[in-house]
C-alpha cells in the first residue's frame, strides 16, 4: 500500500474520462488499497482513481461515522464500473469539498437518491437504491469519472472565485 499524490485543479488530467475496469484482479486490488490509504491520509470520505492519475472507473468511499466514544468507525465501500440511474426528483443541497480542490467548499444541488449498479472489490455485482449522504458522495465521485469537478456545478462567477482562492492558497503554501 502506498499514499499517492492527489491531482489538484486545474490539472487537465482531472478532465480525462475514465475507462471501465476489464477484470477485477490483483492489480485492481492493489490500486484500491492505495486509494483507501491516500483518501484516509488526506483526509477525505471519497476518492476516484482518476484523482491519483489512474483514469479507471473505480471509486472508494467511507463516510466514517462517529462511534459512541468519539472514535471514527470505518465502513469502506468500493464501487467498480459504477452506473447511476433513476435519480430522484427531489434534490438536496450539500456544502461540498474535494481533495482535488483542497480547502474550498460550495453548495451543490443533487438528487437525494439514485439507483446504482456496480461491482465490489471481489467482482460481485450490486444494484441498490442509495439515499442521503452516500448518494451525494457517490454522485460527486461519479462526476470525476466523467472529468467533472464539483465546481463545474457552480455559476461561472462562483467557480472563478473558488479557483482564485485555490491559487492564492497554493501561493501561500509555496511561500511558507
Amino acid at each position: 500500500m502506498a499514499i499517492r499524490p492527489i491531482l489538484e485543479a486545474p490539472d487537465p488530467r482531472l478532465r480525462v474520462i475514465s475507462t471501465p475496469v476489464e477484470t477485477v484482479d490483483d492489480e485492481v486490488s492493489a490500486l484500491i488499497a492505495d486509494m483507501f490509504e491516500t483518501m484516509y491520509d488526506a483526509p477525505g470520505i471519497g476518492l476516484a482513481a482518476v484523482q491519483i492519475n489512474v483514469p479507471k472507473r473505480i471509486l472508494v468511499i467511507d463516510l466514517q461515522e462517529d462511534g459512541p466514544d468519539g472514535e471514527r468507525i470505518k465502513a469502506p465501500r468500493v464501487f467498480i464500473n459504477p452506473e447511476l440511474r433513476e435519480p430522484a426528483d427531489d434534490v438536496s443541497v450539500y456544502n461540498e469539498g474535494c481533495l482535488s480542490v483542497p480547502d474550498q467548499y460550495a453548495d451543490v444541488e443533487r438528487p437525494v437518491a439514485i439507483q446504482a449498479r456496480w461491482l465490489d472489490e471481489q467482482g460481485a455485482e450490486h444494484d441498490e437504491r442509495i439515499e442521503g449522504m452516500l448518494a451525494t458522495v457517490i454522485q460527486h465521485e461519479m462526476d470525476h469519472l466523467e472529468g467533472v469537478l464539483f465546481i463545474d456545478h457552480l455559476s461561472k462567477l462562483k467557480r472563478d472565485m473558488v479557483m482564485k482562492k485555490l491559487e492564492k492558497a497554493r501561493r501561500m503554501r509555496r511561500a511558507a
